[in-house]
């Protein structure tokens, strides 16, 4: 391998910009002083020798003795020597014994920083930069014989100390061309005083090795020269130089700005981009610590990272801080780490700076965009299921603040709120508005006058409230001029926004199918921004979507409502109190959230003081729903007139399931439960048609009084009545069966709609259950238990109509005179109930009633003698009206002819039609019972 070599060294300078550090690595022996010609000694004036400053004696060969190299020899050069190439960078280790000069000077700090206190003199040091690069030394004669070979010469080469002193140097080159190339370098260098270049030498094992080379003349007390030869591997130092470069080339053409700071986090180091950056110049950092080059407040928050990362050896990396220079207004990413030397030794902390202005403002733009599309899809999930206009308005109203404004109004016109038709005619100062929903950042009086929920909202007509309800354009209102144009002049609630310190509004129509159906009104105070376009835009987007969900809730309630009217029309309007029977009930449209349902009760009197009792349920909602219950109410209730038993009037229902359904494409589906009251036979007939079973609660003390109305309830046993379930009405396909009771008096009976007993997670037994174990609580009246019951509605069940219908049953009033007999069918049977009849009215006293009861009792029993074969019973009732029963076993119902004049018979019924205040027929087990009521007129009858 060739040698390449520089005797004088030229002195080598950094352009602009380039680190300090790297120009004192890489600076070689530079001629401090002038070199004196070859074997010229070194001396004073007179050119006697004596010690001088920066003169060394030469070392003598003591193994293990590591030679310092020391500074340039005194001589003077030749000024016509050409001077060598300059060799490739290499690490200089200065003299501490040179004279004071360029080159004898402390190397600073890199870059630019006067040098940190050396450790203690004495002190190890481990893990350093020599370690890495094993600078080795030796000292040769002037004829190239070794006289110190050093340790870490021994570990480059392999070759002891032993072996080389006296030896030439010659012995370790591998050939003779080096040979003489060495040769040369050691004359050259005898000449000028140092040389440095590459060179070849061979270790012990006799592999060649690359070495950086440097020869410095020395010269003792006694003027011979000597030459101090240090050695280094040059693939390592390559590797040193390349190194330098890349971080000199990082660090001086980085983009990001890169500072180094020691232990007393003081600037060593700036790039020029840092200090553009901060505004202030590379040298102004120097030496200065955060707090002395930047704002306080901005210093104080990087200063305390500073600290941390010094103190724990955490990186901190990318944290965004507002940029502390007013000049260059953004945003900047800071990352800091800690610099530790090869031993651990922490040298301070590096850091980097990256504006990213553009970054942030994009970043921020996008998360802008992605909370206002938040808010939007919040505002649509929390009004989505909703139908009131009132909650709608205050959920958008709480929706904005505080993410777009400070106070909120949302202000409604009164057709919207109660559900009426839109107006069909522009808007005026004349067109009634409320303020259905408020919110705000604080609490106050001034809040409360500005911002009260319920309030009458008045405008005039060339305010902003009514150019955008003629309009529908929405407005950006700021300054103190525009905003006192609100509404009128003078008005309160806007001294109270004032007061607010509100200084920027906006008035955004709330749409619907192209009519202002409201206002949204939005606006800030204080401190805050004031409302731009972007804003405005993003509101009238919020507004457009609330102003869908109000006008369905409108349209909902315009529907509910009709919905409602209808039911309440078709539902009894008054409930009978029967004889024998007390009647509570309690009917509960469903909630806001559906529509209304098809559920109905009735209490129907029947003759003989009995009572029907139903409730049904058709399923659906709606007003369709609504309709089909009134058509079915009013057929049970013509069947019920008929007096039919309750499984028969069920079928009849039923078979009228396609006359009464929604329309020609739906088919009737309804379940009820017709229960029939006799007071005086205490007993009840119940049949249903799908329907929840009804519930009986058995006083748990039998008594013979009768029970009075109003009276406590005392509680009891309760069961579910064990029922043939039957099909529902219009499904068909399963016949109705009645189960017929006996009842003891002040017996409870409850009978009500699945809305009441059903939820969503549980089994509907647990609501019957819930409802048996309700009523059998004493309570102080049947008022009092409806409500009980309803106190206990299950909170997850459906949102469904409820209807309730409780009967107390008894045996009817206390003294009510009645009489019955069983005669023969024979001949003779109607004389004796003629007699029967004639003794029992004038013992009650009301002898006026006599004729007409003896005439009707004689045709009906004639007819019941002449078709029936068994037993004929009467009975005789006198309440309100004299009510006369004949029974028989024959099932066929009496049927009215109509006699000519020529026949004899024929006329038996007419006559009770004619006469009787009212008349009928009606099953009774296998049989029948014909029945005719006579009206007092006045009669007073005598007491029993």
């Amino acid at each position: 391998m060739s040698n390449t070599g520089n005797g004088g060294g030229a002195r080598r300078t950094g352009g602009a910009g380039r680190a300090a550090a790297r120009a004192r690595l890489r600076r070689g022996a530079r001629p401090a002083t002038p070199q004196p010609p070859p074997g010229r000694r070194r001396g004073g004036p007179t050119g006697t020798p004596g010690p001088t400053p920066g003169r060394t004696a030469a070392p003598g060969p003591t193994p293990g003795r590591t030679a310092t190299a020391p500074a340039a020899p005194a001589g003077t050069p030749d000024p016509g020597a050409p001077r060598p190439a300059q060799p490739a960078p290499t690490l200089a280790v200065p003299d501490p014994g040179a004279r004071p000069g360029l080159r004898s000077r402390p190397a600073r700090p890199f870059p630019g920083r006067p040098s940190e206190p050396a450790r203690g003199v004495g002190a190890p040091v481990e893990g350093s930069l020599l370690d890495l690069l094993k600078v080795a030394i030796a000292i040769l004669d002037t004829a190239g014989r070794v006289v110190l070979w050093s340790p870490a010469a021994e570990e480059l080469l392999g070759w002891p100390n032993e072996l080389l002193v006296g030896r030439r140097i010659d012995d370790l080159i591998p050939d003779q061309e080096q040979v003489a190339r060495i040769r040369a370098a050691i004359q050259d260098t005898l000449r000028h005083g140092r040389w440095a270049g590459l060179a070849e030498l061979r270790d012990r094992d006799g592999a060649p090795v690359t070495v950086d080379a440097r020869i410095s003349l020395l010269v003792d007390g006694d003027g011979t020269p000597f030459l101090q030869v240090s050695l280094a591997e040059a693939a390592a130092v390559r590797a040193v130089e390349r190194d330098l470069a890349v971080r000199d080339a990082l660090f001086e053409q980085s983009p990001l700005g890169i500072a180094v700071l020691d232990t007393d986090l003081r600037y060593t180091a700036v790039n020029r981009t840092l200090a553009e950056m901060n505004s202030i110049t590379p040298e102004d950092h120097v030496g200065r610590t955060t707090g002395e080059t930047l704002p306080e407040r901005a210093a104080d928050e990087i200063t305390a990272i500073q600290r941390q990362v010094l103190a724990t050896g955490e990186p901190v990396i990318d944290v965004t801080l507002a940029s502390p220079v007013t000049a260059r207004s953004g945003y900047r990413s800071i990352s800091y780490s800690r610099m530790t030397d090869r031993s651990g030794r922490v040298l301070g902390i590096s850091g980097t700076v990256m504006d990213v202005t553009e970054r942030y403002r994009a970043v921020a733009k996008v998360e802008h965009a992605r909370r206002r599309l938040s808010l939007l899809n919040e505002f649509g999930s929390r009004v989505g299921d909703l139908l009131d206009a009132a909650r709608i308005a205050q959920e958008l109203a709480s929706a904005v603040v505080p993410r777009l404004t400070d106070h909120s109004a949302v202000i409604l016109l009164q057709a919207v709120a109660h559900g009426d038709d839109l107006p069909r005619h522009g808007h005026d100062r004349r067109t009634s508005l409320l303020q259905l929903g408020t919110a705000s950042v604080q609490d106050g009086p001034e809040v409360d006058v500005m911002l009260r929920r319920g309030a009458r909202i008045t405008f005039a007509e060339d305010s902003a409230c009514g150019r955008v309800l003629r309009t529908g354009v929405p407005e950006l209102l700021s300054g103190a001029d525009q905003l006192s144009d609100v509404t009128y002049p003078g008005d309160p609630k806007m001294q109270a926004a004032h007061d607010l310190g509100v200084h920027s509004m906006l008035v955004v129509p709330l749409r619907a199918r192209g009519i202002v159906i409201g206002l949204l009104l939005v606006s800030r105070a204080g401190y805050r921004e004031g409302f731009d376009r972007d804003d405005l835009a993003f509101t009238v987007e919020l507004a457009d979507r609330a102003g869908s969900s109000l006008d369905n809730a409108r349209l909902y309630a315009r529907e509910r409502t009709a919905a409602l009217t209808l039911q309440r029309t078709l539902l009894p309007q008054q409930v009978p109190q029967p004889t024998g029977v007390e009647v509570a009930y309690r009917y509960v449209p469903g909630s806001s959230g559906t529509e209304v349902g098809g559920d109905w009760f009735d209490v129907i009197p029947l003759p003989g003081d009995r009572t029907a009792l139903v409730v049904g349920d058709v399923m659906g909602h709606g007003l369709r729903a609504a309709a089909t219950m009134g058509r079915l109410r009013t057929a049970v209730r013509v069947l019920a007139a008929l007096d039919l038993p309750p499984d028969v009037l069920l079928r009849h229902v039923h078979e009228l399931a396609d006359d009464l359904a929604q329309g020609p494409d739906e088919a009737l589906l309804a379940t009820c439960v017709y229960a029939v009251f006799d007071p005086a036979t205490a007993r009840l007939t119940v049949a249903k048609a799908g329907h929840i079973p009804p519930v009986l609660v058995l006083p748990g003390q039998e008594t013979d009084e009768p029970t009075r109305t109003g009276s406590p309830l005392p509680g009891g046993v309760g069961r579910i009545l064990d029922l043939p379930s039957g099909a529902p009405l219009g499904v068909g396909g399963v016949p109705f069966e009645a189960v017929e009771l006996k009842i003891p008096e002040g017996s409870l009976l409850a009978l009500c709609t699945d809305g009441l007993v059903e939820s969503r997670d549980k089994d509907l037994d647990v609501g019957l259950g819930r409802l048996v174990t309700v009523l059998q609580e004493p309570y102080a009246s049947i008022q009092a238990a409806c409500e009980a019951v309803l106190d206990t509605m299950e909170q997850g069940r459906e949102p469904d109509d409820v209807a309730l219908l409780l009967a107390r049953l008894g045996h009817g009033q206390a003294g009510t005179p009645t009489a019955g007999w069983t005669l023969p069918a024979e001949p003779t049977a109607v004389s004796r109930a003629r007699r029967l009849v004639r003794a029992t009215l004038a013992e009650w006293g009301v002898d006026g009633l006599t004729d007409t009861a003896e005439l009707l009792v004689s045709e009906l029993v004639t007819n019941a003698v002449r078709y029936a074969s068994a037993p004929i019973g009467v009975r005789l009732t006198l309440g309100e009206t004299l009510l006369v029963e004949i029974s028989d076993p024959l099932p066929d119902p009496p049927r009215e002819r109509h006699a000519a004049e020529a026949d004899e018979g024929g006329r038996g019924l007419e006559l009770v039609r004619r006469l009787a205040l009212r008349w009928g027929a009606r099953a009774e087990g296998i049989g029948k019972v014909v029945w005719f009521e006579q009206a007092l007129s006045g009669i007073e009858p005598d007491g029993p």
